[in-house]
């Protein structure tokens, strides 16, 4: 070591040495100006740390940005959570329009700690029946790119109870509405039929229905009085009535068991040879089909029966013509036909 280095070194160390041996407690006085700047700065930072927290976005939060367009977002707040799968995950950071349409862009955060796609939707859904919005983000793992801060994601919405609602009972409400205008249009139509003169005419009427009821009624008093009175006979007519079916449905076994079934049988197949009989006759067929439709022999029958009742008045008439007696060996006379001759006429004509 030179010379000098090591000269310089024990003075430096003869100089800490007297120092300690003779230190005094050292005093540090602030200023007023130093003092009223930490209370600002304190000040400033107490606020920007209430702010945030009012804002659900903490100071120190690495949770990434996205955003999320919507029509309409049905009363969704800033610091509503922000859930995947049930879980939340994140919080709405703001809401904003953002054109003259009246889109809104929804900012919220969601923690890292998850990852999914930039494809993957986020739903604004009701949390209750009452009321309530809140998102969920639907996660898509595929081979797209990772959702990162300031991407703006798919949006959906999931219809609540009461737009379910709405959908189903707006076409009742539509066909109720027809109806009722129909029976409007009906009853003005009725009240211009009915007329003074058709409404007096139906009052008319529904007096004479009452009074034909009431003709009804007095009948049917009248009738139970003589069912009441003839009660006990139209017992013993019932009784008797009975006891006619019950013969009657012996008679018909007694019937059956005498073999009317094969009586009616026999007399089926009569009928129908009858009718075969009959049939061949109208033909012609046979000899009492050829007497009954051979014209020329039912007129040489008449004639021969007219020839025979003509003989027969004959004989009566003149028996001498055909039977001649002689008891003593007279001689007969000749026959003189007698005028009028009922067998002669017939030639003449």
């Amino acid at each position: 070591m030179p010379l000098n280095t090591f000269l310089n070194n024990g003075l430096r160390l003869k100089f800490i040495s007297n120092f300690v041996k003779n230190r005094k407690p050292i005093h540090l006085k602030l200023s007023r100006e130093i003092k009223t700047g930490i209370i600002v700065i304190g000040g400033i930072f107490l606020f920007i740390l209430g702010f945030s927290y009012l804002k659900s976005t903490p100071l120190f939060d690495n949770s990434k940005q996205l955003f999320a367009i919507y029509p309409n977002v049905g009363g969704l707040q800033a610091g509503t959570p922000v859930s995947i799968n049930g879980f939340t995950v994140g919080k709405v950071a703001d809401i904003r329009f953002i054109d003259k349409k009246g889109n809104l862009l929804v900012t919220f955060t969601v923690s890292n700690d998850f990852t999914f796609s930039r494809n993957s939707p986020v739903e604004l859904y009701d949390t209750g029946i009452i009321g309530g919005k809140g998102l969920q983000i639907i996660p898509v793992f595929d081979e797209g790119p990772l959702a990162k801060t300031g991407d703006t994601l798919v949006t959906s919405t999931r219809p609540g109870l009461t737009e379910l609602a709405q959908q189903k009972l707006t076409p009742l409400f539509k066909k109720f509405e027809s109806a009722v205008s129909s029976a409007d249009t009906v009853l003005i139509n009725v009240n211009e039929v009915l007329d003074d003169k058709t409404k007096q005419d139906l009052r008319k009427a529904i007096s004479g229905l009452s009074l034909l009821i009431q003709d009804l009624q007095g009948s049917a008093s009248t009738l139970n009085k003589i069912l009441s009175t003839n009660e006990s006979k139209l017992d013993s007519a019932l009784t008797n009535f009975q006891k006619l079916t019950t013969s009657f449905s012996k008679l018909a076994d007694s019937l059956n068991n005498v073999g009317l079934p094969n009586t009616l049988k026999s007399l089926e197949s009569t009928v129908a040879s009858l009718d075969k009989v009959m049939a061949k006759i109208e033909k012609g067929e046979g000899t009492m089909g050829k007497l009954m439709n051979d014209k020329e022999l039912y007129k040489n029958l008449n004639n021969a029966s007219r020839e025979l009742d003509l003989l027969l008045q004959d004989f009566r008439l003149n028996p001498k013509r055909y039977v001649n007696v002689s008891v003593f060996g007279k001689k007969q006379k000749e026959y003189e036909l007698p005028e009028n001759d009922p067998a002669v006429k017939p030639d003449n004509q």
